[in-house]
């Protein structure tokens, strides 16, 4: 028989499996409706998952019992615990029942792990990690593993709010910032909080902040979590940059995808730079043949069309033209409305043909 010295750790304490009810041992409030709820196994026993993976709770809410998926948002790394940050979003049922009633010294059915939302655990890469809300909880774990494995970390970390106040677990993200400084940290907002200073970014992720954030990011794996909306823009200002999307990750944000057959693959309007376009300026009587990947703007300009433009980055909306036909691909940074992208509008700086396309000029 070992000696106790000669024991490892997993001898002393086996591997949590979800045929044990799990036990409540913390609820930390992280913003208005969000809170990190932690987990012991009554057994000692400890948890082993990759960073990025979600758990489902068995919960027993009024009117029968629901399942929901959270990502664990605490790292491997620190195997003496679980926990999720969850929030709880208008009418929702389980979240809502979790923050209301979950109290230290409570247990509950919890399966898993599961998911391929995942950082490779042994690869040294470059990382640039984009979520919005709740979104943050896969980048947090992983910036833990990363922040605790202490080697070659190099992490961009994005992330994206409401407002300063709802940033989620922004202590906690601060401090491993404070300590590595190959961690860049910024945050994104849309409104101030009435009566504080907000120095940072605010309004909707665009290329020219993505620019400056990360300059690299060419360079770095992309892994994106949030809202469906905010995943397809992202997804749609990476094509735009000419990014190599085989190096990009998300994961769904209302449904944690658990093999690879069930992954749904995004039906992306991506320009080849192979395919031929052609794009018709009506008003001026001329046909212009191009490429996908050539912009409205660009195209005019070899044509000998005047379109007047600025900053050609889809920010101060001097481009905006009607589109008559076709269709285009187009990446702006705020200098469009949503009303007149519905009346046909683009912004020829930043709108590629896809095929034969029409526009009133």
């Amino acid at each position: 028989m070992a000696a106790p010295h000669d024991l490892t750790l997993h001898e002393v304490n086996p591997i949590w499996r979800d045929s044990e009810m799990l036990e409540c041992c913390s609820v930390v409030p992280e913003a208005p409706d969000v809170a990190t709820i932690s987990f012991v196994s009554p057994s000692g026993a400890q948890f082993a998952h990759q960073p990025g993976q979600f758990l489902t709770f068995e919960l027993p809410v009024p009117g029968g019992t629901v399942w929901r998926t959270f990502t664990i948002s605490s790292s491997p790394s620190r195997p003496m615990g679980v926990s999720v940050t969850i929030k709880a979003q208008p009418g929702s049922v389980g979240a809502r029942w979790m923050l209301d009633h979950l109290t230290p010294g409570m247990r509950i059915k919890v399966s898993g792990p599961a998911g391929i939302f995942t950082l490779p655990q042994k690869e040294k890469k470059k990382y640039l990690f984009i979520s919005a809300g709740s979104g943050v909880t896969p980048s947090l774990a992983m910036t833990t593993y990363l922040f605790d494995r202490g080697t070659d970390i190099d992490v961009t970390f994005v992330n994206c709010a409401r407002r300063p106040s709802e940033i989620i677990c922004r202590q906690q993200l601060e401090g491993m910032a404070a300590r590595v400084p190959s961690i860049k940290l910024y945050f994104i907002v849309e409104d101030d909080d009435p009566y504080r200073v907000w120095t940072g970014f605010r309004g909707p992720l665009n290329q020219v902040m993505l620019g400056l954030i990360a300059g690299d990011y060419l360079e770095r794996e992309v892994y994106c979590c949030g809202p469906e909306p905010f995943m397809d823009s992202v997804r749609d200002m990476l094509i735009a940059l000419g990014y190599d999307m085989a190096h990009y990750h998300q994961e769904s944000f209302a449904k944690p995808v658990e093999t690879e057959a069930d992954a749904e693959i995004p039906d992306d309007v991506i320009p080849d730079a192979q395919a031929a376009a052609q794009v018709v300026f009506a008003a001026s009587d001329v046909t212009a043949d191009c490429l996908e990947t050539d912009t409205v703007l660009a195209v005019a300009r070899q044509a000998g069309i005047v379109i007047p433009s600025g900053c050609t980055f889809g920010v101060c909306g001097t481009c905006k033209i009607r589109k008559i036909s076709g269709q285009v691909h187009m990446v702006h940074s705020g200098g469009i409305s949503d009303d007149d992208i519905e009346e046909g509008y683009i912004l020829a700086c930043c709108s590629k043909p896809i095929g034969s396309v029409a526009v009133q000029i």
